[in-house]
């Protein structure tokens, strides 16, 4: 059974992980036959956000890594601890925890870098030539983790795509049932919510990332 390590940015979509992204992840990794861990850097959240009202809760602060066991049903790791050995791929749900708390993209734009445990252990998976996975904004990601050249996608926002193309990488326009594929950096990338319109739009895409991140691996 192929192993998957999950890393997660928190708990809802404005301050962490997008909750229909991960949890149709994991749904999708069981499917085929996988399993997962989940991950999480043991870090304060660059903010709060009541969900409610859209609005930053003043005053508040929340871990990732336990804001993250929430969508992992206290299952979740410090990522500073996992071990690229013990995974065959590694992927990565949206959600602007990600351009929050893995990296800066939110506030840096193209001057942006990622959480330095993110960065490392993504980094590893790589050179062992493991794949990964990158769903919905965490593709912002993909030039500071795999260099100059590196084709992904994030489906057709007009400044992300910009800024990803500004930072090196090469931007595909993808539907949001597609995913871009870069078989030399072993990248797998799917818009998911930048284009969903649904919780069943996402499912296509995600799931379909998912099949060939493991059929990579």
């Amino acid at each position: 059974m192929k192993k998957v390590a999950l890393i997660l940015s928190g708990c809802g979509v404005y301050d962490g992980s997008e909750i229909y992204e991960s949890v149709l992840t994991m749904l999708s990794l069981e499917n085929h036959g996988a399993s997962y861990q989940c991950f999480a850097p043991n870090i304060e959240q660059f903010h709060v956000i009541n969900h409610l009202a859209g609005e930053v809760a003043e005053g508040e602060s929340r871990n990732v890594l336990v804001e993250s066991a929430r969508l992992a049903r206290g299952e979740v790791k410090d990522l500073a601890e996992a071990q690229a050995a013990d995974f065959d791929a590694v992927i990565v749900p949206g959600g602007f925890g990600a351009a929050k708390n893995l990296s800066d993209f939110a506030v840096k734009g193209v001057e942006m870098s990622v959480q330095k445990d993110v960065l490392q252990f993504v980094q590893t998976m790589h050179k062992a030539g493991k794949p990964t996975g990158l769903i919905c904004i965490a593709p912002t990601m993909a030039a500071r983790i795999f260099g100059d050249g590196v084709k992904c996608t994030v489906g057709n926002d007009a400044d992300v795509v910009t800024a990803i193309n500004n930072m090196g990488a090469l931007h595909q326009s993808c539907l949001v049932d597609e995913v871009c594929i870069d078989e030399a950096m072993k990248l797998v990338t799917t818009p998911a919510y930048m284009l969903a319109g649904s919780i069943a739009e996402a499912a296509k895409g995600i799931n379909r990332c998912v099949r060939e991140v493991l059929n990579m691996s």
